[in-house]
């Protein structure tokens, strides 16, 4: 078999995927095509209609929003993810980001830039306590959601979590069956949740409403869990919240006519906030991870071989 996969985005040199699929990885695309192996790519009709011999598509990541369900359903195709590759690093990162909050590492680093003066007189800061007396509640306890859980614990953290899905408790932390009731006792809300339509737009003004005055939001999931962006950053002005680190947004990248860019400009805001380019999943390890189990998964399809992590399977 020869030129049967197709990489749609993103990698430019496949030097891994060629040396797992060999002859059958594809540079250009064809009518022969059979999977597509997809990083950012949107899959909707309009993208399918140029494969016409397509029987499956495999995510290198986790999500898989921007898979269209109906689309996919009509070409009765089988649809994988790959979302055992980089839970450590997702979770290291939401960790590095409770620690800046928690121990108002920006902040003073921010302070201390503009005014060497304020040295030692810049230190009270409320919110900065000891770790012990701080709740870090978890949103979705999964893969990753676990790992942060499990980590905090062992830093000293009182970490509570929510979620409704999970069959068996964690071995860490405590189980809250109540939303409303982890958010108005949390001091840092850390989410860990797929994108579906339940958790999309969860992050509303009710949500932050409920939440702890002077507690913080951290974002290393998906970026259209938060509704508006516009929300939360009223309500770190008003001191809702004390900080928001965010690893994923709503519009990636985002806009030349997005406020988020407002945001930074905000001598007095800039401090508390904290945005990445959604890069918590990457490490050396965990891209090259990442590459070849999407790439043995692809193989294992064109051998007559049954994929795993399928998320979709409309193959009549």
């Amino acid at each position: 078999m020869t030129g049967k996969v197709y990489i749609t985005d993103y990698i430019v040199f496949p030097d891994i995927e060629k040396k797992i699929l060999g002859k059958s990885l594809s540079v250009k695309k064809t009518n022969d095509i059979e999977i597509l192996l997809v990083w950012n790519q949107v899959i909707d009709e309009s993208y399918l209609k140029q494969f016409p011999k397509l029987k499956a598509i495999v995510r290198y990541g986790v999500g898989f929003d921007k898979i269209n369900k109906k689309d996919i359903e009509k070409r009765n195709l089988i649809v994988c993810n790959t979302p055992d590759y980089a839970s450590d690093e997702v979770s290291d990162t939401a960790l590095a980001y409770l620690m800046m909050i928690t121990r108002g590492v920006l902040k003073y680093d921010n302070d201390s830039r503009k005014n060497f003066n304020q040295w030692k007189f810049n230190t009270t800061i409320n919110q900065i306590k000891r770790s012990s007396k701080v709740t870090v509640g978890v949103i979705g306890a999964g893969r990753i959601g676990s790992k942060f859980i499990k980590k905090t614990v062992l830093c000293g953290f009182n970490t509570i979590y929510y979620d409704p899905y999970l069959k068996k408790k964690c071995k860490f932390g405590k189980r809250y069956s109540n939303l409303n009731k982890l958010l108005a006792v949390s001091d840092v809300i850390s989410l860990h949740t797929p994108l579906t339509k339940k958790t999309e737009n969860m992050i509303d003004a009710n949500f932050l409403k409920k939440m702890k005055k002077g507690s913080s939001i951290i974002n290393t999931a998906r970026g259209k869990i938060t509704k508006d962006l516009n929300l939360i950053y009223k309500h770190l002005k008003k001191g809702k919240l004390f900080c928001v680190a965010l690893d994923v947004l709503p519009y990636e990248p985002p806009r030349r006519d997005d406020f988020i860019r407002e945001w930074l400009k905000n001598d007095k805001l800039k401090s508390r906030i904290i945005i990445n380019p959604h890069v918590s999943y990457y490490s050396v390890q965990s891209y090259e991870e990442c590459r070849i189990k999407a790439s043995k998964n692809a193989k294992r399809i064109l051998m007559g071989k049954k994929p795993i992590n399928i998320i979709y399977n409309y193959k009549k």
